[in-house]
């Protein structure tokens, strides 16, 4: 049977995609990575990557192989982590939206933290389509993501958190002529538009449908940050999620405009699969937005 050690060897190399990067992460040299890999395909009757000069590749096999890995891993660390009763304890890797960072997630987990000293975890910040994959591969233990606009894999759920209204943001020191009419400044003025490919983006095209704006195009983001920083400096307007933690409506160099007849929010949740070995966190992070009157369903 394999040791710990060599589960953890191969969710390194799954993970980097090179036994050199992740011979450097366990304390191996690429050799003996890859002298480790092997043993454990002999072990398991298959192979688990596609091998080139460059780099090595998980196959449909090691795909399928990384969640139960994975998992066995997990419950190995709880193990050796003895929390005090009704303590949380050992490492979850997580994704997050950087902008559900500063948010209403940034607080939440702030408050776990203080509540669970011996709970680590370890955060990586991309976009919700990308976490969607990892977490299905095992590689994520769960994900703040934005609600995905088409039906989700069954082997995931995705549960509501916390929603953020969509709104319209102006500089208070434009570069060009601001209009007094919200629908006239989309139509008029230079449109810093989120990235249309990713989620948040299908929300921003929803809110000018309903507003029934073509927009003036200017530049496309795939970051909230980005496109408030260039609104603060008066180079467009642009529709974004409204974040909990930034006080937009005291920034003397940006302003707020309510657009009429518009509903569209962001909904944040937590996309895990529907099974794993760290579903006790999981369920904490939810109550705690449960506790706050926020709807905790199971989503697809």
């Amino acid at each position: 049977m394999p040791s710990i050690r060599t589960l953890q060897t191969f969710l390194a190399t799954a993970r980097l995609g090179s036994f050199a990067a992740a011979g450097q992460e366990v304390g191996l040299t690429a050799a003996a990575v890859g002298l480790q890999v092997r043993a454990l395909e002999e072990e398991l009757g298959v192979a688990l990557f596609d091998r080139s000069a460059r780099a090595v590749v998980l196959n449909t096999e090691g795909r399928q192989r990384v969640p139960g890995i994975k998992d066995l891993v997990e419950r190995w660390q709880q193990l050796q982590v003895q929390p005090a009763p009704g303590e949380l304890g050992g490492t979850v890797v997580m994704g997050a939206l950087v902008s559900a960072l500063m948010g209403a997630f940034a607080d939440a987990l702030w408050k776990l933290k203080r509540q669970h000293p011996a709970l680590e975890v370890t955060l990586l910040a991309g976009q919700s389509a990308d976490f969607m994959t990892r977490v299905e591969r095992g590689e994520l233990d769960a994900a703040v993501v934005t609600q995905s606009p088409t039906r989700l894999p069954a082997s995931l759920v995705w549960t509501p958190l916390y929603r953020e209204p969509m709104v319209l943001i102006v500089p208070t020191r434009p570069h060009f002529v601001l209009p007094a009419s919200p629908l006239q400044m989309l139509t008029q003025c230079p449109f810093m538009r989120f990235d249309r490919r990713t989620w948040t983006g299908h929300l921003v095209n929803e809110v000018l449908a309903q507003c029934r704006a073509d927009v003036v195009e200017g530049l496309e983001l795939n970051s909230v940050e980005a496109i408030v920083e260039l609104v603060r400096q008066g180079f467009g307007i642009s529709i974004v999620p409204q974040l909990a933690n930034l006080a937009w409506r005291r920034d003397k160099a940006l302003r707020v405009v309510p657009l009429p007849r518009v509903t569209v929010e962001r909904h944040v949740g937590l996309l895990e699969r529907r099974q794993h070995g760290r579903e006790t966190f999981t369920q904490v992070l939810k109550d705690h937005f449960g506790a706050r009157g926020v709807r905790g369903t199971r989503a697809r």
